[in-house]
């Protein structure tokens, strides 16, 4: 059998034309971002220059090409600068070139184990401060250099020293670095069109030919110094286990930075997402090369990512080629670098020192009760130092995480019969018991209770508070009726059952409500159902749905109702007559929160009342009517309308659209009188229009055809009947009470 070579040589052809298209260009964006943020980063380390650089060629070859992300760009990283430095003074440079090495191996060996996701599990709030810490370290520190000095050992000792800095340095140094920030700032604040060259590149191109124009006396880059110095890796002196900590810190750090990274980088792009274990085991093949080679450690930048997918990259080749581009200008254009001010790049880790202080992170913390994390994991890094400052940040939201996990909610209130109904919601634990006491302990000796327990987990203490609090309050002459809603924790405690090792899990949420086609997630039609002929096609799924409705409603909620209904089996006291249309939107008991028992319901098309003794009498109606107020003794009678009424459609019709049924046609003829109050009357703007306008009118005129009933007449006179008029307004699911005259809607 003949291969297929020339589709396999289309296949070769098309992805060598979406690198040369996509890719090819991408790289090139990313190169000149790379390069000036590469030796700024090496500057913040404390490392060798062209230890920045060798990190950005490994990180875009070797990361980019094993890794598995598709745009995702490695490199050194502003997060780990904090670290490098302190390993730099402790143990020297070519000894924290053997740390990273290590480190890349434990990555290596977590990827292989594929544990990666499990660095998701880390809380974005310590990730974010912990960036901000180190954003704050370096901009202080950097900021130093571009006003002509020098920086301190710590964080507090440069914001100290900061104000005789400004007053006293104003040399040459001070002017590229706020020419620097200047540039920066200002291509910021540029429409995107303008923005052919990356800011950081353009802020540097600036300072640099204006230092060598006007002949300004600055510090120059030198590079050649740092390549003249490579040597190999050696092992750190010191005690092993403080080693072997620096290389897990590395590898951590590194490793959650790029995984998260990973993620981010998935919501830029259509191509596919993540391999998370295939990246964090490429991770820790690029540290153990660089580390070898000399650079600093690698890890996926979400800045020259974030450019990457934005330049319109596709796939990896752009990420290999930016490294490929960054040999070239090392080894063939290395004295174009020796052109830049030191003092230029220590305004551009200013810059990106800012920038990593994001406050979009805060707002976004604030709604999930996260900002205090974030502040203490951002001051412990500044105050304390970076590995403090993460174990700090990590404290602290496992409390946050235990204290929302072990929250209960305790609410106790008196009934209109004196009776007392407590709700307990949570997870009960010893943590809760000091809320759950002082609140049972506030109900009244001798009152009757329904305690509903709507638990997932319930530790020996808390039960033995509850049941000591229920002995207690029974001695008193009260009662306790419990009833467990979600697992029945308290009755096999009180029975010496073995109890649950653990929290159970939560039922899945009832979906009773829902449409059966969106159980089924067919789409639903929007609007209102024309009055038209249909035919169910073949197929239609009807009777399965009903079926199945029924089958959920014994396996779910049939346990749950069957108490109650019981108990009302010989004979019903509803309180209200509900009269409403047959619109299959409008659901009585949904949009009253009613329960069974509760509502005796009329439906019919349009929620019309005959008046009594009307031409075309209906008796349907007339015996609810009779049957709620003189055998029921009901206390409310209430109208209900909604918007977009197809009834009232046909009504302001002219009968039109129900003139092909005779019935319908006939019983729309009730409307006849709401139809003359609608033309009587005239539009108070609080409604979207005549049929609209006509719903509402059309509660009302039932109201007062209810009145044309003798036995509800004087019920309504003796205070003892009350009319209600609803309004159900589908699209926005709102509930109003209607008054008269005019008719106007309250929203309850």
């Amino acid at each position: 059998m003949e291969a297929d070579t020339k589709s396999d040589t289309a296949r070769t052809e098309s992805r060598f034309m979406s690198v040369v298209r996509h890719d090819l260009p991408a790289s090139l964006v990313v190169f000149l971002i790379a390069v000036p943020l590469s030796l700024g980063i090496a500057v913040a380390s404390g490392a060798p220059l062209a230890a920045g650089l060798i990190a950005a060629v490994v990180g875009g070859v070797v990361a980019g090409f094993l890794g598995g992300s598709a745009v995702q760009v490695s490199g050194p990283a502003a997060g780990l600068s904090l670290v490098v430095a302190d390993l730099v003074l402790t143990y020297g440079w070519r000894a924290t070139c053997m740390i990273t090495l290590l480190a890349g191996v434990l990555q290596l060996l977590l990827g292989l184990f594929r544990v990666a996701r499990a660095a998701l599990a880390v809380s974005p709030a310590v990730v974010h401060g912990m960036l901000a810490g180190v954003g704050a370290v370096i901009a202080l520190s950097q900021l130093h250099i571009v006003l002509g000095g020098s920086p301190q050992r710590s964080a507090i000792e440069n914001l100290v020293e900061l104000p005789q800095q400004i007053i006293h340095n104003h040399n040459h140094a001070v002017f590229v670095g706020l020419l620097t920030i200047a540039v920066l700032v200002g291509s910021a604040r540029l429409p995107q069109r303008l923005r052919i060259v990356p800011a950081p590149l353009a802020a540097l191109l600036v300072a640099s030919v204006t230092a060598g124009v006007f002949g300004w006396d600055v510090t120059r880059v030198d590079l050649s110094q740092s390549l003249s110095e490579w040597s190999t890796p050696v092992w750190p002196r010191g005690d092993w286990h403080a080693v072997l900590g620096a290389a897990m810190l590395v590898a951590l750090l590194a490793g959650v930075e790029s995984l998260l990274c990973s993620v981010a980088t998935d919501k830029l792009h259509n191509g596919k997402r993540a391999d998370l274990d295939r990246e964090l085991t490429a991770q820790g093949l690029a540290n153990m090369v660089t580390g070898a080679l000399g650079g600093l450690p690698v890890a996926g930048v979400v800045v020259r990512s974030a450019a990457n997918a934005r330049a319109g990259a596709r796939s990896h080749w752009s990420a290999i080629l930016h490294g490929g581009w960054i040999l070239v200008l090392t080894v063939c254009l290395g004295w174009t670098i020796r052109l830049i001010p030191m003092e230029a790049l220590a305004a551009l880790l200013v810059f990106i020192g800012v920038q990593m202080i994001n406050m979009g992170h805060l707002r976004n913390l604030r709604g999930h009760g996260e900002v205090r994390v974030y502040v203490i994991t951002m001051a412990g890094v500044v105050l304390l130092g970076l590995a403090e400052g993460v174990l700090f940040g990590l404290g602290l939201a496992a409390l946050s995480a235990l204290r929302r996990l072990t929250w209960i909610t305790v609410r106790a209130r008196p009934e209109p019969d004196g009776r007392w109904h407590v709700l307990i919601g949570g997870s009960l634990t010893f943590l809760g018991v000091p809320k759950l006491t002082s609140e049972l302990q506030a109900i009244p000796s001798g009152a009757g209770v329904q305690l509903d327990l709507n638990i997932d987990f319930m530790d020996n203490a808390a039960f033995e508070a509850v049941h000591a609090w229920r002995q207690e309050h029974e001695r008193g002459g009260g009662t306790v009726d419990i009833d467990e809603v979600h697992d029945e924790w308290y009755a096999m405690a009180a029975s010496g059952a073995r109890m649950f090792p653990a929290k159970t899990p939560p039922r899945a949420p009832e979906r009773w409500w829902l449409p059966w086609a969106h159980r089924r997630r067919q789409p639903v039609p929007e609007g209102p159902r024309p009055l038209t002929r249909h035919t169910p096609a073949a197929g239609s799924p009807a009777v399965p749905d009903l079926l199945a409705g029924a089958r959920e409603f014994h396996r779910r909620t049939a346990p749950l109702v069957r108490p109650f209904l019981r108990a009302m089996a010989r004979g019903q006291e509803p309180s209200h007559l509900f009269i409403t249309c047959a619109d299959s939107r409008v659901v009585p008991s949904l949009i009253t929160a009613s329960g069974p028992g509760d509502l005796f319901t009329v439906r019919n098309i349009g929620n019309l009342v005959p008046r009594r003794g009307s031409a075309s009498p209906d008796d349907s109606v007339a015996a609810a009517i009779e049957y709620a107020t003189e055998t029921l003794n009901i206390q409310t009678i209430t109208v209900c309308g909604h918007s977009g009424c197809g009834a009232m459609a046909a009504l302001l019709s002219g009968g039109e659209k129900a003139s092909y049924m005779p019935a319908l046609d006939r019983w729309l003829r009730h409307g006849n009188h709401s139809l003359a109050r609608f033309i009587a009357g005239e539009s108070d703007g609080a409604d979207d229009g005549p049929l609209d306008r006509l719903c509402r009118v059309n509660v009302i005129q039932q109201l007062e055809n209810l009145r044309t009933y003798p036995e509800v007449d004087r019920l309504v006179r003796e205070g003892h009947l009350q009319l209600v008029g609803l309004y159900f307004d589908i699209g926005t699911a709102r509930v109003h009470v209607l008054e008269k005259p005019p008719v106007t809607a309250s929203p309850l």
